[in-house]
């Protein structure tokens, strides 16, 4: 078999290339070793743990109103099987639209695993009907888009479903009594609400000195008072995890610092300590790409490797790992497959923490300028001030935009409360096209809802916030 375009990897990147290159003409195979399209992202990641924040906003919601509104309702009885039969019912309808895109499309999938033998050969494994006889394929170009796949360091590998990785936190076996979270990322901290709202006892240990290391701090504080109320205190910073066993039908757990210290036991450990580029066992060796120290491909602006047939994007191509990120990459890989001058140059790619309340950001962070010692101005409108946050109850937020003091033009933006996923692409196109503070305070916002405070930050800057009085240096 022989195709002018193979893309290895079904997911956000990999299927966005295989449609974006067929619509251009070009005869397209694409590879997935799942026996379902969509990915990481739709099928063990982005969309499953959403429709499960989703059944754990809704829960909040209920507990909000009981304690701050006097309107009662009965605890929550969870049907775990319903609750799991909804969520593969949801990934089942979008995995469906994908293989009949594709179908309408005429893109060939085939579900094998894919190895290179060469730069221009891929050897198909499995036993998937969709696998030609010769069990290879060449190709012209193909465009790499594996992901990633969750870390699990040697030392908690006990082989026991009680430690648990991404993946299988998400399939819901049960509703532990006691979970422990070691890694106080995004992922972890989504994953430990759903199961404190499902009734779990929680508890997070982090390494490092805070939550969401790398996220601003002003963001991540008032998620961080929230999650102390939702964890009972159980968040256990600057300490690590010496060792993990099996005791009995529990996992003991060996803490060092100084916010614990000492053997505790849980009925179920999941390990949320990052994700690596999915970039060994798939034959690079037998190529020119080259893989930096992170396991990451290498490749320029064009998502180009050091292979002239090969092009990498998404997760396996590096940091940022988001599913937007890989959709974006996949249409300048197309590109440059059709030999079009294009570039993956963006100003802002934003990242949401969808936790309770979401924090979202783009563009540059204070602490990214702090290090690189320019000079900006912050200004930050609490939300506190906002009517829409009163009426409900969602004060702790803030919105937070980075100014350049000589241009006046909007470069960063970070915002913490309920639905700050949904605000950030206005920042995003504030950033991209070089707008300045007064374009966005000038747009006229509705009253009242969470996205004035956009406009409100951007008055903090020129002092003329209407509900503070906080005049302009």
């Amino acid at each position: 078999m022989h195709s002018q375009l193979v893309v290895l990897g079904g997911g956000p990147g990999g299927y966005a290339a295989a449609f974006l290159a067929a619509d251009e003409g070009v005869e397209v195979t694409l590879v997935e070793a799942d026996s379902r399209l969509g990915g990481t992202c739709l099928l063990r990641g982005c969309i499953p743990s959403k429709a499960l924040l989703h059944v754990a906003r809704v829960i909040s919601e209920v507990d909000e109103l009981r304690e701050t509104w006097g309107v009662d309702y009965p605890q929550p009885n969870i049907d775990l099987d319903k609750i799991r039969a909804r969520k593969e019912k949801i990934l089942a309808t979008l995995s469906g639209g994908l293989a009949h895109l594709a179908k309408r499309r005429k893109v060939r999938v085939v579900k094998a695993k894919g190895v290179f033998e060469n730069s221009t050969t891929l050897r198909l494994e499995g036993d998937d009907r969709s696998i030609p006889d010769g069990r290879q394929i060449t190709f012209d170009h193909l465009i790499l888009a594996t992901g990633s796949i969750p870390v699990m360091p040697q030392v908690f590998d006990l082989g026991s479903d009680r430690v648990m990785d991404s993946t299988r936190a998400l399939r819901l076996a049960d509703i532990p009594e006691r979970l422990l979270v070691i890694g106080g990322g995004y992922i972890g901290l989504e994953m430990g609400t759903v199961y404190a709202r499902l009734g779990s006892e929680v508890s997070v240990v982090e390494l490092t000195d805070g939550l969401l290391p790398g996220a601003d701090r002003d963001l991540v504080r008032p998620l961080y008072k929230r999650l102390k109320t939702l964890f009972e205190d159980r968040i256990y910073l600057e300490t690590k995890v010496g060792s993990l066993g099996l005791r009995d039908d529990k996992v003991e757990v060996a803490f060092e610092g100084p916010a614990k210290y000492g053997v505790e036991h849980y009925d179920r450990v999941l390990v949320s300590v990052g994700r690596r580029p999915a970039s060994d066992g798939i034959g690079l060796e037998n190529t020119q790409v080259q893989v930096n120290d992170k396991g990451s491909i290498v490749c320029d602006n064009g998502q180009r490797t050091a292979d002239p047939h090969v092009l990498a994007i998404g997760d396996v191509a590096g940091e940022p790992m988001l599913a937007h990120k890989a959709a974006h990459e996949a249409k300048v890989a197309v590109e440059s497959v059709l030999g079009k001058t294009t570039t993956f140059d963006k100003a802002a790619i934003p990242a949401v923490v969808f936790t309770d309340p979401e924090i979202a950001w783009a563009g540059l962070a204070e602490e990214q300028a702090n290090r690189d010692g320019r000079k900006v101005d912050v200004a930050v409108y609490p939300w506190a001030a906002s009517g829409r946050a009163q009426a409900l109850g969602r004060t702790e937020g803030l919105t937070k935009w980075l100014v350049d003091p000589e241009t006046e033009r909007v470069l960063g933006c970070g915002i913490v409360g309920p639905g700050a996923g949904e605000m950030i692409a206005e920042a995003v196109l504030a950033i991209e096209m070089g707008c300045e503070v007064r374009d966005i305070t000038e747009s006229i916002h509705p009253h009242p809802t969470f996205s004035e405070t956009l406009m409100n930050a951007g008055e903090v800057f020129f002092g003329t916030a209407t509900e503070i009085y906080k005049p302009r240096r």
